[in-house]
């Protein structure tokens, strides 16, 4: 299971970003997104424009960002980072 999470990390890693923080900044919006997204993929990849480093260093939105969503931080690397879902590498057993 870890190297499947590996290889998605990857692809998302030298991907393009999934979504954009902009000017608006963190917005219940943008929340709602990346939930939906990260359900769908488990792994995405978020761009910090740099309207929206007003609001704060990288380090620290990424953070709030992960919190928000309920999701793992996996590393921020320039103005983007990579946020995997909680529900990953979880095994579920059916009754």
């Amino acid at each position: 299971m870890q190297k499947r999470i590996d290889s998605l990390i990857s692809k998302v890693r030298h991907g393009p970003a999934t979504i954009r923080i902009g000017k608006a900044g963190i917005t219940e919006g943008l929340i709602k997104e990346i939930k939906k997204n990260l359900e769908i993929t488990s792994v995405i990849k978020v761009k910090i424009l740099r309207s929206a480093l007003s609001y704060g260093d990288r380090f620290e939105l990424a953070r709030k960002v992960a919190e928000l969503v309920n999701a793992k931080l996996v590393e921020v690397r320039g103005r983007n980072f990579i946020l995997v879902s909680p529900l990953v590498g979880r095994k579920v057993f059916k009754e």
